[in-house]
């Protein structure tokens, strides 16, 4: 499968400093955001570690198959990204150990890698990943938060929730505790897919029905809906840093039949 990615960010409008970080390599299919918190500026360099870290780890790790004309599983990458998100992690406990000032801070993250047809996914803390499939939006990853154990066992319904004073309170993120549970998951891609990562400064501030009703847009240029959505969100209230991640499944490359003996000649002449 080939894929089209782009990512879009804000301070917002309430909050002085961007403690969200986004990475992705094309090549590789990988794709992570992070959203930090902690102290004066200490949220940013937790959220950068564990990016940066990630995807370090992930790139090394897939070159090599690469490199071995291997292809790795499902479960191969699953296992890929658990290791990488727990060296993260550790990363983050280790630099809040070394300087006083970033005691305390903490990220979540969410990523995902394409390798053939299957999406591997994990996820800690309230940041989202979404796909849009024949226009109908749909959540992959369930929030790591009071206001979703809350939703779970009835006491809010979706609706309330928006408007609950408890919805930024987390239940697991990185460089709080030594061994984090992390929640892997393996979705089948179909052609045409867009994935949509997000802090959660883009779902506070827009429902699912706003979001898909954006996704939708004809024609499907990816930099302007991830501005848009943005935009949109700022435009509602804008409390909190705003960040995007769009990625859109494009066709297989396949060569017609009748092309084939063409294609090895037109090889052969490059030699």
């Amino acid at each position: 499968m080939r894929v089209e990615i782009t990512s879009c960010t804000d301070t917002g409008q309430v909050r002085e400093h961007n403690e969200d970080c986004m990475a992705h390599d094309s090549k590789l299919g990988i794709v992570i955001l992070a959203d930090g918190m902690g102290g004066y500026q200490a949220g940013e360099v937790a959220s950068k570690i564990a990016v940066d870290t990630v995807l370090s780890e992930l790139s090394t790790s897939l070159s090599q198959y690469t490199k071995q004309d291997q292809v790795a599983s499902g479960a191969v990458i699953n296992a890929l990204l658990k290791s990488a998100i727990q060296k993260a992690n550790q990363a983050i406990l280790d630099a809040a150990m070394q300087e006083p000032q970033y005691r305390g801070m903490g990220t979540t993250i969410v990523a995902a890698v394409l390798k053939g047809n299957e999406l591997s996914i994990a996820h800690v803390g309230d940041s989202r990943l979404y796909r849009l499939r024949h226009q109908q939006l749909q959540q992959l990853t369930v929030d790591h938060s009071v206001l979703q154990e809350l939703i779970d066992c009835g006491f809010y319904t979706r609706a309330q929730a928006q408007h609950s004073p408890n919805r930024h309170i987390v239940t697991r993120a990185l460089g709080v505790v030594e061994e984090v549970d992390i929640d892997v998951q393996t979705q089948i891609v179909s052609e045409n897919d867009v994935y949509l990562l997000c802090s959660d400064g883009l779902n506070d501030m827009l429902d699912d029905e706003e979001i898909e009703q954006l996704l939708n847009e004809s024609p499907l240029e990816l930099g302007r809906i991830a501005q848009n959505l943005v935009n949109l969100a700022n435009d509602h209230g804008g409390t909190d840093n705003i960040s995007v991640m769009l990625l859109h499944v494009l066709e297989e490359v396949k060569i017609p039949p009748q092309s084939v003996w063409q294609f090895i000649k037109g090889k052969l002449t490059q030699r």
